[in-house]
């Protein structure tokens, strides 16, 4: 900054006083003026051309615009750390977690912790449904506690914390309509999906996830795979539009199409001497969820692999929490599932190119 007002004070000094030095020589008004527009222009060009060469020559830093790939962000959403003197505190303060300011990858990205205003003009006029275990209702109530505020959550807790139930809101301030869909396994969240194909309708924003029950009642990895795999192939049938052209006459092809707002949401990390059953601990095992896990990849039902939905990945979140985070091995402190609010909110600023 300090160089740019030394160059400007520079140019001002030559384009004024260097003709005043060139009257005094007795020049002709003609030339005097000839060099004073010579000058004038040699400037022009220099400041205009001169940040070109110097940022090819990587001497001028580039606009963090420039140089941050918007899916390299996407991959660091994730790069959080947690204060746990905050949480030390039943004061679920907001600062109890942030992204990793030390990595300087992070810092370019630029996330956002969005306020109430910011989420609500985000949903503004949305539908949004959540559908899964008891993860997405832990996820649901974040949500909601970032869009509603302590006093109005309070008034809806205890419908809103039903055992296996469904639970729906508008939250007429916005216009927002919130569905939670009580579907604990990855076959329920295949009749939603369908039902929603069926009726050609579907949600602005989408967040699903399953495997915890699947695990503890039918503790089988490869039919879970082939469970998602239905899914996935049911998911990109919502998502297809019809294509331009027509296929030998037999009728108009599909696209399938990645909607930035379809989220798959996580298993959490599995703490196993903490799970509260014994049949929770013989069969909820690290070997498993890793087989589940890697059936998970292999279903191409991620965007990571190729598929139509973006993980919202409450296995780091918990893994960065730690133990000091959950009372049962499995259901973590709010404020998991509140980072991985933001990281869905940051996500779809991204995709859609906003800052707030």
């Amino acid at each position: 900054m300090w160089g740019v007002i030394q160059l400007g004070v520079l140019a001002a000094f030559l384009v004024l006083f260097v003709p005043v030095g060139m009257a005094g020589w007795h020049l002709s008004r003609n030339r005097m003026l000839f060099f004073s527009c010579a000058i004038f222009i040699t400037l022009a060009v220099c400041v205009h051309l001169t940040p070109f060469f110097l940022s090819s020559s990587g001497s001028l830093p580039l606009s963090s615009s420039s140089i941050v790939n918007l899916n390299s962000c996407i991959s660091l959403l994730h790069h959080v750390a947690f204060d746990f003197q905050e949480l030390n505190n039943e004061n679920n303060s907001e600062k109890s977690w942030k992204w990793i300011e030390t990595e300087p990858a992070v810092v370019q990205c630029d996330f956002q912790k969005l306020t109430k205003s910011n989420a609500s003009d985000l949903f503004n006029g949305s539908w949004v449904v959540v559908a899964g275990d008891s993860q997405a209702r832990l996820f649901v109530v974040s949500l909601l506690g970032l869009l509603l505020g302590e006093s109005e959550m309070e008034m809806i807790r205890e419908d809103l914390f039903k055992r296996h139930s469904d639970y729906n809101i508008l939250i007429d301030k916005i216009g927002m309509k919130l569905d939670f869909i009580w579907a604990p396994y990855v076959s329920n969240l295949s009749d939603l999906v369908l039902g929603f194909e069926e009726k050609k309708s579907d949600p602005d924003v989408f967040v699903i996830g399953a495997g915890l029950w699947d695990m503890l009642q039918i503790n089988n990895a490869t039919d879970y795979g082939v469970s998602l795999k239905l899914l996935g192939d049911l998911v990109v049938l919502l998502l297809s539009v019809p294509s331009d052209f027509v296929n030998d006459g037999a009728g108009t092809n599909l696209v399938s199409v990645r909607s930035p707002n379809f989220f798959w949401l996580g298993m959490p990390k599995l703490i196993n001497s903490m799970l509260n059953t014994n049949e929770k601990r013989e069969k909820m095992t690290d070997v498993l969820w890793q087989a589940y896990t890697d059936e998970l990849y292999s279903s191409k039902l991620l965007h990571q692999s190729g598929g139509p939905l973006v993980l919202l990945d409450i296995h780091a979140l918990s893994n960065k929490c730690g133990a000091r985070c959950t009372a049962d091995g499995m259901h973590y402190h709010g404020v998991v599932y509140d980072a991985a609010v933001h990281v869905m909110l940051n996500e779809l600023l991204i995709e859609s190119n906003q800052k707030l």
